[in-house]
């Protein structure tokens, strides 16, 4: 019996690949056994992870503003002159996004956030869908939040941009079901990455402040996350699509 969580023969694109989430993802498709282009705005740390990759398959680095609709146009038609078709597409970059309120907050912050979060999910999956409706079907995964569903204080722009990706990937899948594209927003809790270092200071701080939100009392590691990852990309996913995952230690349960 086949492996439904293999990922063999699967061509797979990941943005924001160059570290935390997205490069745990990157590498935890490569060892599934998909090929990998991963993109990042930092082409050398694209690079570095592509590097990795390469030990357990073919793996490409391309560097990828996502905000910018020339620059997701390029890579697509990179990716695309190294692969002959796209069948997992995760938008998973991410950029700064400042704490405060809607009072604080200037125009130029919030549309910077929904550029790299938002518009990039858009620009990505434009770009990537021809080629994976050509070859039959696919996964798309935006990678959200368990502020999309939740408020935190202090976070209008980022939970307002992860609340839209839940929404327009529901809505993808409703448009592309019969093309057998799937499309599912995968929501992490906090995750230990440098983005955690950048908002607490340092890591032992947001384990401390933010850990005992979590049903679990940890912060979660990337590799927990990209299992998740590999599973909405494989054939065990099959009867999934329009969901949002959770995969949180429990924050939003109460």
């Amino acid at each position: 019996m086949s492996d439904p969580y293999s990922l063999a023969g699967k061509n797979a694109v990941v943005t924001g690949a160059g570290s935390g989430i997205g490069r745990a993802i990157a590498l935890a498709f490569a060892n599934a056994g998909a090929q990998v282009a991963c993109l990042d705005l930092d082409g050398d740390a694209a690079a570095a992870t592509a590097a990795e990759a390469a030990k357990s398959g073919r793996a490409i680095a391309v560097a990828c503003d996502v905000s910018r609709e020339d620059g997701v146009q390029a890579a697509a038609e990179k990716v695309l002159s190294e692969f002959d078709a796209i069948h997992v597409l995760v938008s998973g970059a991410a950029g700064h996004d400042p704490t405060a309120t809607v009072l604080e907050l200037t125009l130029a912050q919030w549309n910077a956030v929904f550029a790299v979060n938002v518009a990039g999910a858009f620009l990505l999956s434009r770009a990537f869908l021809p080629s994976m409706i050509a070859a039959g079907g696919g996964s798309v995964i935006l990678i959200a939040s368990q502020h999309g569903s939740v408020a935190a204080p202090g976070r209008a722009v980022y939970c307002a941009s992860k609340g839209a990706l839940i929404q327009l990937a529901k809505t993808m899948a409703a448009d592309h079901a019969a093309q057998h594209v799937r499309v599912n927003t995968l929501s992490p809790g906090a995750v230990e990455t440098i983005r955690m270092v950048r908002r607490f200071g340092d890591m032992d701080t947001a384990r401390r402040i933010s850990g005992p939100k979590h049903l679990l009392g940890r912060l979660g590691q990337p590799h927990e996350i990209a299992a998740a990852a590999v599973f909405l990309a494989s054939d065990a996913a099959s009867f999934m699509t329009g969901a949002d995952m959770l995969v949180d230690g429990g924050y939003n349960a109460t």
